[in-house]
């Protein structure tokens, strides 16, 4: 997700913190790299410029607050910056009465549908009771293909083959989901110049009365995402975004900014393909994960989702956890996602150079190596630190895996915890600063 621009923005952050020392001149060199990040990110030209002469003025111009050194207060103020750009607060939907309702708008193959799913799913996990009514009368099987959403949801879908006025629709299934907590209406998708279905939206929204109006943006349109905007704003007051298509595409960081212009808040983004690759979006946590700063808060409600206990997540951050742990947590973890997404929630860890088929092949091997921790004793588990030649010859022949695998797990193992103990929440600064900053920000690490 983003992967340019994290990869900019982590590059950038790794400069400041591995570098000897900060002055003007390698203020000006980070800034040259911020603009080029943010350009190549499909950023707006002038959204840049004030960018960097804002960062500019407050790290070269202001003085730096007492308690911070240049350096921790560049990184600081280039965080309040992106955070700025990319919409500043955390909003979370408007749901007042019952049941709510959520009008879905978008264009052709902005993924609207699948996201209708994403968010009644999303909803769901909050315990919240969904319905979902198909107001789609123009594609075909556009009902066929939200009832099967719904089943993978485990969400009730209600439509009308057949039928052609989408209002009509509506109004039956406010009555068939009347006793539900949110009903999420999915309306056709439109071309911006459609004027008759542009009309008909507008119909629609005032029958409806919406709790909230959400536009689905493809995120892959960058920039063009303002025009978006503004012409279903016109139609129907928008009080959301979502941006889906996040995981592949280079222009993120043009739709996510094009938003922000608009004064429309995103509050969610959709980031792969799969009806869980969808999250919350809070720019605060969302910048710091992609400065490499981590989202210890996001990574521990990852982990409530999939039933891993907080305190062995802190474990695991802290360098304190045992094989036993481990075994534990493998399963849970692969609910998390994919090990790239989980490591960027880790405070620092997203400024680690880690190469993606490096994690690629250690996501495989992590399937093999629950087997090898499942054939240790108790003692072996707790303090690996006892397992010689023989218990290893031993281990390997009751997983089925080879001495080999054996001894690479259990360097990794090693390798893991100092690395973990060496990071300290530090992030490679000074010990303490991440921790400082992290006051600074309002996070809470």
């Amino acid at each position: 997700m983003f992967e340019n621009l994290s990869k900019g923005l982590n590059n950038l952050i790794r400069k400041l913190v591995t570098g000897t020392s900060v002055d003007k001149a390698a203020v000006e060199d980070i800034l040259k790299d911020l603009r080029k990040t943010l350009i190549e990110s499909d950023v707006n030209l002038s959204l840049v410029e004030n960018l960097v002469k804002d960062i500019r003025k407050k790290t070269l111009d202001e003085k730096v607050p007492q308690g911070l050194t240049l350096r921790e207060h560049v990184i600081k103020v280039i965080y309040d910056e992106m955070v700025k750009l990319l919409g500043e607060k955390f909003e979370p939907l408007k749901m007042e009465k019952k049941p709510s309702t959520i009008l879905m708008v978008g264009l052709l193959g902005s993924g609207k549908t699948t996201t209708t799913a994403k968010l009644a799913k999303y909803l769901q996990k909050q315990e919240k009771k969904i319905g979902i009514v198909c107001a789609d009368v123009y594609r075909p099987a556009s009902l066929e293909q939200l009832q099967q959403l719904g089943q993978q949801v485990n969400v009730p879908v209600y439509g009308e083959k057949g039928e052609k006025d989408p209002i009509k629709i509506i109004n039956n299934g406010l009555k068939e989901f009347s006793k539900k907590d949110v009903v999420i209406v999915d309306t056709a998708g439109r071309y911006k110049q459609e004027e008759q279905l542009m009309k008909e939206m507008k119909q629609i929204s005032e029958f409806l009365k919406p709790d909230e109006t959400i536009l689905v943006i493809d995120g892959t349109i960058g920039q063009a995402a303002k025009t978006q905007a503004e012409a279903f704003h016109k139609a129907s007051p928008i009080g959301s975004i979502i941006i889906t298509k996040l995981d592949g595409t280079s222009k993120g960081g043009g739709s996510l900014s094009a938003c922000a212009v608009t004064g429309a808040k995103v509050k969610f983004i959709g980031t792969g393909e799969y009806l869980d690759d969808f999250e919350a979006y809070n720019p605060e946590r969302f910048v710091s994960r992609m400065l490499g700063l981590g989202d210890l808060q996001t990574l521990l409600e990852k982990a409530k989702e999939a039933e891993i206990k907080p305190e062995k997540v802190e474990k695991i951050v802290e360098g304190k956890f045992t094989l036993q742990d481990f075994m534990e947590q493998i399963e849970g973890l692969q609910k998390m996602g994919p090990m790239s997404k989980i490591l960027q929630m880790v405070p620092g860890m997203g400024m680690m150079k880690i190469p993606d088929e490096k994690l690629s092949t250690q996501e495989e091997k992590m399937k093999h190596y629950k087997h090898i921790i499942q054939s240790m004793t108790k003692d072996e588990k707790e303090n690996p630190d006892i397992i010689t030649q023989s218990r290893i010859k031993r281990i390997a022949k009751g997983s089925a895996r080879t001495e080999a695998e054996v001894r690479e797990l259990l360097n990794q193992y090693h390798h893991l915890k100092k690395l973990m103990r060496t990071l300290g929440g530090s992030a490679g600064l000074q010990r303490g600063s991440l921790a400082k900053l992290a006051k600074q920000f309002g996070l809470n690490f």
